[in-house]
């Protein structure tokens, strides 16, 4: 079987594809809203297929998992992930931000990625870069 076959392996070839742009976007000290809506939306992506990743990882180890709530808690249980509390709250965000645009949410959110979330992301992609390439 051949890392083509391997839906995670595709799967965490999309999200550091994802990451990189958030990463690059970040290193923006004093966005404008354009941009800072920009970190948003390279969050969003991020994020939506870093739980995407940890679903497929699961199910190809036999989790039942369907929901990124449900992949999140079921990572944190098998310590995939650490701060389970942070990726939840991270989850909360990402919704907030999908479906509405608020300046002030805005502001708030992007401090939360800097600071919070990017670091979430960072781990991740560092964990499971290590299982494709020990």
């Amino acid at each position: 079987m051949t890392d083509e076959d391997i839906r995670w392996h595709q799967r965490f070839r999309q999200f550091s594809n994802a990451f990189s742009l958030l990463e690059q976007a970040i290193t923006i000290q004093h966005p404008s809203v354009v941009e800072r809506a920009g970190i948003i939306q390279f969050f969003e992506m991020a994020f939506e297929l870093s739980w995407k990743l940890l679903k497929d990882y699961q199910q190809s180890e036999g989790f039942e998992v369907n929901s990124p709530r449900s992949a999140i808690k079921q990572a944190f249980q098998n310590e995939l992930l650490e701060s389970g509390h942070l990726w939840i709250q991270a989850l909360e965000d990402r919704n907030l931000t999908t479906h509405t645009y608020n300046e002030a949410t805005a502001v708030l959110v992007e401090q939360k990625i800097r600071e919070d979330y990017y670091p979430l992301l960072v781990s991740l992609r560092d964990k499971f870069k290590a299982m494709i390439e020990p």
